[in-house]
Order: structure tokens, then C-alpha cells, then sequence
């Protein structure tokens, strides 16, 4: 099989933060079996997998060949009265996938409307919102295993996730962690079609009061819950194709509850929510703001002024500007709270 090769293209469009870089070589992947040719052609060429470029930050040219997901296809492989099995191609848009099954009487994913990027970056984040993560109704995982040159099937456990992680960000094939060992092929998810098994998700901040207003008398449906986390979203997430960003920037940071008491003795109004393991998660939003920054703007990139766990780019600026402005964030958000926070977008 013959792939067609681009040299010296444009990722400007190709990325939601806007950063004008380069990829020395670019080949658009339209089929599993185009994937495998690839690897099989060129099995120790480095490589440089693009989904959806909303959780990536480019600070310099890429060097390695970008292989751009661009499959597509949703096909539904088991059904019975209480669910769905549905294979997903990894090029398909995450949002667009959300919608289908919202569409589809299928119960789950609602919750996850609106993030940006594709179905096969989803698990590599263990993408989340409003109390969801996806690893909830994930499945399975189609992919390419480099290092053993073969199609291998990853069940949820073999993913090992946990909160924006999961074994897709630790297995490389070099010491640098530049080439990943798998490459997601196809994701499956198990979703709920019997509504009697449903158990919303609506307790996490304005979701409540949002599915309320849009549900009102009716008998509440993933649809309203979608709606109501669209609107949620777009009234505090600029939209990419008009301001540069990568959705939210850091992860909320996870403390020990020890930790949180003494936090929260200090700020009473400090945002946390328990988690397993006498932990607690805190809003890294609120400790940004706290910290001065909401809104500030650094010549080409800046915190979002609705909502200050998002950075921006303003269309002029390069990755290294804003990371430069990441790590002062961080760097003061510890000095004040004695928290680190981290990036989740994947820096090149």
C-alpha cells in the first residue's frame, strides 16, 4: 500500500491552541489497514500520532513523520434490551460521537459533550467532566502494538487508568518517552439503552440546576443532561476556532484529606470534592484565580477571563510562550498554596 507523503505542512489548523509549526513529513491515516501498512513498511521511522490536536501544546517543529488519524465509522457490534456495544474509529470527533449516542436513546457519555478532540485521543487522557470519565463505559481497545509489530486488544484494566492517565502515557519504545509502543486503532464502549439502569450524573457544580431548567417537567433524558453540559461549557470555555486553547489546562490536583483540612481551615471557600483513598480533589481553577491570574494576558497568550483553568493563545504567540506562562502559574499557585498543579496537555 502506498501512502501519500507530505513534506513541510502546516499544523496551524491542526492544533486548537493555533501554533504555527511544521511537520517535515505528514501522511493522513484513512484505515486501519493503511496504520499496519505504515508500520510494517517502516517499523523504526519515528513517528508523531495526531488526533484531534485539542490536548497538545507544539512548541517547536515536528521532525518525526505525523501520522494523522482521519478514520471514521460507528458501528454498533452487540445490542440487547439493557445495552449497546459500539466500535468507534479513532479519527471520528469525540463531540460529534457523543451526540450520535445521545441521539440514539444510548446513556453514558452525556456527560462528556463538548470536549474537543477525537475518539482516539479520548483514552490516552482518560478524558472527564462533570463527575464522568471515560474509562467508565470504555470497553475495549483496538490498537498497534509497535514494539511486537501486531493488532493487539487492550481491555479496560490493561489501560490502567486513573485520573487523566492511563498506560497509553508511560509505554514508549525509547528512553525519551517520544514514541509511543501503542496506537489506537478503534475504541469500544458498553453503553446503557434500558433508562431503569440509568443513574444520572447532575450533582457536579451548575449541572443540576442547568438539567432542571431544561428539563423541567419532562422526564429527565441524557439529552437534557448533554444540553445542559453544552451550555455549561460554552458559556465558560472559549470556542478554538476563534481563540487559540486547549480546553482545561491542569489537572485538579489531588491531596491527602489531611492536607484539605488544613486548606480548607485556611480558605473556607476553597473548592474540593472527596475522592477514594482519604483523598481530595481541589479546583485548580480556583487556585489559579486565587492566585492573581485570571484574565491576565502575556503578549500572545494569556488565562482565559471566564475561566482561569484555561490558557489562551491570541493567535501570534508560540508553545514556549505559553509554557513559560504555565510554569509561572504553577511556580506561584505553589508558593501560595503549597499545591502543584500540572499541565494536562501532551507538550512537544
Amino acid at each position: 500500500m502506498n501512502l501519500a507523503v507530505q513534506t513541510n505542512v502546516d499544523l496551524t489548523s491542526f492544533n486548537t491552541m493555533g501554533f504555527a509549526v511544521k511537520a517535515k513529513q505528514y501522511v493522513a491515516i484513512h484505515s486501519a489497514s493503511a496504520l499496519s501498512a505504515y508500520f510494517k513498511a517502516q517499523p523504526d521511522t519515528p513517528c508523531f500520532v495526531l488526533g484531534g490536536g485539542s490536548n497538545l501544546v507544539l512548541t517547536r517543529d515536528i521532525e518525526a513523520t505525523v501520522l494523522h488519524m482521519q478514520t471514521r465509522g460507528i458501528a454498533v457490534y452487540e445490542e440487547t434490551d439493557s445495552h449497546v456495544v459500539v466500535g468507534v474509529q479513532a479519527g471520528e470527533v469525540w463531540h460529534d460521537f457523543v451526540m450520535t449516542t445521545v441521539t440514539r436513546g444510548w446513556m453514558g457519555l452525556e456527560n462528556l459533550a463538548l470536549i474537543p478532540g477525537s475518539v482516539g485521543a479520548c483514552p490516552v487522557q482518560n478524558i472527564g467532566a462533570y463527575g464522568v470519565e471515560v474509562k467508565d463505559t470504555l470497553l475495549k481497545i483496538k490498537a498497534w502494538d509497535r514494539l511486537n509489530s501486531v493488532w493487539v486488544w487492550l481491555e479496560n484494566a490493561d489501560c490502567q487508568f486513573s485520573y487523566r492517565d492511563s498506560i497509553f502515557k508511560h509505554a514508549y519504545l525509547d528512553a525519551a518517552k517520544t514514541q509511543p509502543r501503542y496506537v489506537i486503532s478503534k475504541v469500544f464502549f458498553k453503553l446503557l439503552k434500558d433508562k431503569t439502569q440509568w443513574q444520572p450524573k447532575i450533582a457536579y457544580g451548575d449541572v443540576a440546576a442547568g438539567v432542571a431548567q431544561i428539563a423541567g417537567d419532562q422526564e429527565l433524558t441524557a439529552a437534557h443532561v448533554a444540553q445542559a453540559i453544552i451550555e455549561i461549557r460554552s458559556s465558560k470555555l472559549p470556542d478554538p476556532k476563534v481563540l487559540g486553547n486547549a480546553g482545561s489546562f491542569f489537572k485538579n490536583p489531588v491531596v491527602t484529606n489531611d492536607v484539605a483540612a488544613v486548606l480548607k481551615e485556611k480558605y473556607p471557600n476553597i473548592p474540593m470534592y472527596a475522592q477514594p483513598n482519604n483523598e481530595s480533589k481541589i479546583a485548580a481553577g480556583w487556585l489559579i484565580e486565587q492566585a492573581g491570574f485570571k484574565g491576565l494576558r502575556d503578549g500572545e497568550v494569556g488565562v482565559y477571563d471566564k475561566q482561569a483553568l484555561v490558557l489562551v493563545h491570541y493567535g501570534q504567540g508560540t508553545g514556549e510562550q505559553l509554557m513559560a506562562l504555565a510554569q509561572r502559574i504553577s511556580a506561584q499557585v505553589l508558593q501560595k498554596f503549597d499545591v502543584l498543579i500540572t499541565p494536562e496537555p501532551i507538550v512537544y
